[in-house]
């Protein structure tokens, strides 16, 4: 989480919730979570619908995922889901709900911490409650083998701060050339501004694997060239029609269509996410991980 200069962890033990200033510090212990922050540079390139998925696959293989809804004021992944909850993450703002009483059952065993819409406050958190609700999400870390944060699109501090908050960064962008501009900006502030050091392309509405991996080249050239910043091509998701049906219907496509092209897709991407190396270290100077703990929990960003 970064604020001004400041890094605040998602596993920082601080507590930061002001009911909770007068209790000790606890003793901090490796979370075995993978954190994962899937985010995009241009709106309307399917990034919830990748996250939903992704989640799903992993749930079907084993994993206990949870999904934070990281775009505060217009969060809309329950509506996807077909869910109705009655709290969202703006009555923990509030103060008037714990963490752990706002989580949904969705699909397949999957865990979602819902966001509210329109709301437009929650899209500038102060520092404080930025700090409070990550305390909170801290304590749910020893429940999930996964937590997939899918974090609004753009460029504003609100976005980029879950996402440099994560252990891995994932972008979404589609062949269309304005998402793929946007997602160099994206990256481009990633690097200059918070010192990320790597980040994972998804390429969604692809014709083909050829087609995603040629955006890929494309992309990973000019970064190379101008970008402090290594690009890993993550995948590919085809165009499927299904996908548009299962929309309509708040319905998840892995589950409504198992044999579908895109299915097909986040199976493959549900493998990798399996596949990703133990981080035994952050990936670059703007993050914090298990077992840093800080007096004040955080620390300065190498911007």
């Amino acid at each position: 989480m970064v604020t001004n200069d400041k890094v605040i962890s998602l596993n920082t033990r601080q507590p930061f919730h002001p009911g909770l200033r007068e209790q000790p510090v606890r003793s901090m212990k490796r979370h075995a979570a993978r954190i994962i922050s899937i985010t995009s540079g241009k709106g309307g390139v399917g990034k919830t619908n990748i996250v939903a998925n992704l989640g799903y696959q992993l749930s079907r293989d084993g994993k206990r995922v949870l999904i934070l809804d990281a775009d505060l004021g217009l969060g809309n992944l329950d509506i996807l889901l077909g869910l109705a909850p009655r709290y969202n993450l703006s009555h923990v703002l509030l103060g008037e709900k714990r963490i752990s009483e706002i989580i949904v059952e969705g699909p397949g065993q999957l865990r979602i911490l819902p966001a509210s819409s329109g709301i437009q406050e929650l899209t500038h958190l102060s520092r404080d409650q930025k700090m409070s609700m990550l305390y909170e999400l801290d304590q749910l870390l020893d429940t999930v083998d996964i937590l997939l944060i899918d974090s609004a699109a753009g460029i504003s501090a609100n976005v980029l701060d879950f996402s440099v908050s994560a252990q891995e960064i994932m972008v979404v962008v589609t062949p269309e050339p304005t998402s793929i501009t946007d997602a160099y900006a994206l990256m481009k502030v990633l690097s200059t501004k918070y010192a990320e050091k790597t980040c994972r392309l998804i390429v969604n509405q692809v014709a083909s694997e050829q087609e995603g991996r040629e955006i890929f080249r494309q992309l990973n050239l000019v970064a190379q060239k101008f970008l402090a910043i290594r690009m890993e091509y993550f995948g590919c998701i085809a165009q499927d029609e299904n996908l548009i049906r299962c929309v309509k219907q708040q319905r998840i496509l892995s589950q409504a269509h198992p044999d579908s092209a895109a299915t097909h897709g986040f199976r493959n991407l549900a493998r990798r996410t399996k596949a990703l190396p133990a981080i035994h270290a952050p990936q670059g100077d703007s993050q914090l991980f298990w077992g840093h703990i800080f007096a004040d929990g955080v620390v300065s960003s190498k911007s």
